[in-house]
């Protein structure tokens, strides 16, 4: 039995939780909860970054990033399913993984009074000019039978669900064709809504 290691929060253990789902390896896995701001939670052991997700495969080797445990996840259930073989749809999928991943960071690893206004403004306009980038021309999603979507597609509805959760739904004024692609992207994966954080 695999194990995950993740938060229900995170938008990077979401997704490998959506792959999970989606490359039929519910049975085979197991999610547990990981604290990394804990020093105490073994998951410093697991991996030395202290950061999540995490999976253990069976024979103890421990897999981290998210796009790392993906590849993983994609090779152990055949190849081919949600990282494209083709290389050229393997680097636009990988490339939109990267994009989608760039729209996620916080600040809360300091108090309001240490944050510093230059980075939080960089890093605002990242997710800025991601999102727009993104709003021009969202990824079209395959509908034929028995396919699934790719490593970047999973990885941006899980960043646009973090926005929702982390900041209100306050870019969906702005980017209505990604509301749009959203909406459908849920429609076509019930794993999407099951792994939604609460609170």
């Amino acid at each position: 039995m695999m194990i995950l290691r993740s938060s229900p929060a995170s938008p990077f253990g979401r997704k490998v939780r959506i792959a999970i789902a989606l490359l039929g390896l519910d049975s085979e896995t197991r999610i547990e909860a990981a604290d990394p701001t804990n020093a105490t939670d073994t998951l410093r052991h697991q991996n030395a970054l202290g950061k999540i997700p995490v999976l253990i495969a069976e024979d103890g080797i421990a897999y981290y990033d998210s796009r790392v445990i993906l590849e993983f996840l994609d090779e152990r259930a055949g190849g081919g399913r949600i990282v494209p073989r083709e290389p050229r749809a393997r680097l636009a999928a990988l490339r939109l993984q990267t994009l989608a991943d760039g729209t996620v960071y916080e600040a809360r690893w300091r108090a309001a009074e240490h944050h510093e206004p230059k980075w939080l403004e960089h890093q605002a306009g990242k997710v800025t000019r991601a999102l727009a980038a993104l709003e021009s021309d969202p990824p079209a999603l395959d509908t034929s039978p028995g396919s699934l979507p790719n490593v970047g597609q999973i990885a941006l509805a899980c960043a646009l669900g973090y926005r929702d959760f982390r900041f209100g739904e306050s870019w969906r004024a702005e980017h209505p064709r990604l509301v749009g692609w959203l909406d459908d992207f849920a429609a076509r994966v019930p794993a999407y809504a099951a792994t939604k954080a609460s609170g």
